[in-house]
């Protein structure tokens, strides 16, 4: 078996990419997605996504993580709609089909804006925060992010019994201006630190801002810079939410698999 497939990084948080408009692949054989995701064994990415035609949309992003589990990924998606762009099936403007449901996006100069789906609720946990950006994401206020143990802290986080079963991702962010944080992300699915997350990013930036009374936030992350922009909500709630940033095509090949996957 031999596939083709494209690796795109948004600020670090990498993806397998495959055009899979003629569906040959199994989305069913989460072997096969571990596999390719394994950077000892295989191409190696925090996840795996698919692009696939649909009636309705522009296209449909199936998203996988590196685990094979699946939930709604910002950078993902923002990579998504430049794959999408390379293959020519959108110009500067598209509408996707997520697993959380519909998306927009515009592209322009290697920046992706991503518009997300509303967030009704921030919820406050003791002095962290809980946030669902189309993944679940729990928030915690730091002094210093550089030398917070994110992965001791955001391991034991992920798995509380509070989050039971399908646990959490976890944020650690520290303010640098009134309109600007650091952020480090413990995600589940990959079960380590990425060096960004867009939902989770979006998360924060949404808990900062609302009680910093800012509607624009610049973020920093391990992978680079992104900025996440929103209204709010009438009845409390956030709206309009943008995850603006890059997404870049690092190489691309093909690889072969033994039968047995």
């Amino acid at each position: 078996m031999e596939i083709t497939f494209y690796k795109y990084q948004g600020t670090g948080n990498d993806f397998v990419m495959v055009d899979d408009r003629g569906r040959r692949f199994d989305e069913k054989n989460l072997g096969l997605v571990r596999q390719l995701c394994d950077r000892k064994f295989g191409i190696g990415a925090d996840g795996l996504i698919l692009i696939r035609n649909h009636p309705d949309f522009d296209f449909e992003m199936i998203y996988f993580n590196a685990d094979g589990s699946q939930s709604m990924c910002g950078n993902g998606a923002r990579c998504a709609v430049a794959f999408a762009s390379f293959l020519g099936i959108i110009s500067s403007k598209t509408r996707f089909l997520a697993i959380d449901g519909p998306h927009e996006a515009l592209i322009s100069e290697g920046l992706v804006e991503l518009l997300m789906g509303n967030v009704d609720t921030i919820e406050s946990m003791a002095e962290d925060f809980f946030v669902n950006t189309g993944s679940p994401h729990h928030i915690r206020l730091v002094e210093d992010v550089h030398t917070y143990p994110v992965f001791e802290k955001g391991k034991t986080i992920r798995y509380d019994s509070v989050y039971s079963p399908g646990g959490t991702n976890v944020n650690f962010f520290q303010p640098l201006a009134e309109d600007e944080i650091f952020v480090r992300t413990y995600e589940r699915g990959v079960e380590n630190e990425t060096l960004s997350c867009g939902t989770g990013v979006t998360a924060a930036a949404l808990a900062f801002g609302s009680k910093n009374n800012q509607n624009l936030i610049k973020i920093n992350t391990l992978g680079g810079k992104l900025s996440v922009k929103f209204q709010m909500g009438k009845k409390g709630g956030f709206e309009n939410i943008w995850l603006i940033g890059p997404a870049e095509q690092v190489f691309s090949g093909k690889i072969s698999l033994p039968p047995n996957l």
